[in-house]
């Protein structure tokens, strides 16, 4: 028994690679969203690099828009850019606190990777 909790440690190399997994996942999902981003910006929207970089920045990270956007099509594209950035940055923190809620489950022994 006291072996199965020393598994459950931040030290336990599985607990490490579980997390440098939501790492890597937590991470790569925001930079592809950031290239949407700044590839929509600058074809649709029609912004220069530096300018789609910024707004795309600011939009994913729930700071908002830079500048005024004009034309329909590029509205649009920056509502619905808005809408599912803000949906994939709170799945990013799901994902990034997912080995840390197990480790916090572990420690009150709710053992659930086990069959009952």
């Amino acid at each position: 028994m006291a072996a199965r909790r020393a598994r459950h440690t931040t030290a336990h190399p599985d607990w490490r690679r579980h997390f440098r997994r939501s790492l890597a996942l937590g991470f790569g999902a925001l930079a592809v969203m950031l290239g949407i981003g700044i590839l929509g910006y600058r074809f649709i929207v029609g912004q220069e690099w530096s300018l789609a970089l910024l707004n795309a920045s600011m939009i994913l990270s729930g700071m908002g828009p830079i500048g005024d956007i004009a034309g329909v099509g590029a509205r649009v594209f920056a509502s619905a850019y808005a809408l599912f950035s803000g949906l994939v940055f709170v799945g990013v923190c799901g994902v990034l606190l997912a080995p840390w809620a197990h480790l916090f489950l572990h420690r009150f022994h709710a053992d659930l990777d086990e069959a009952a």
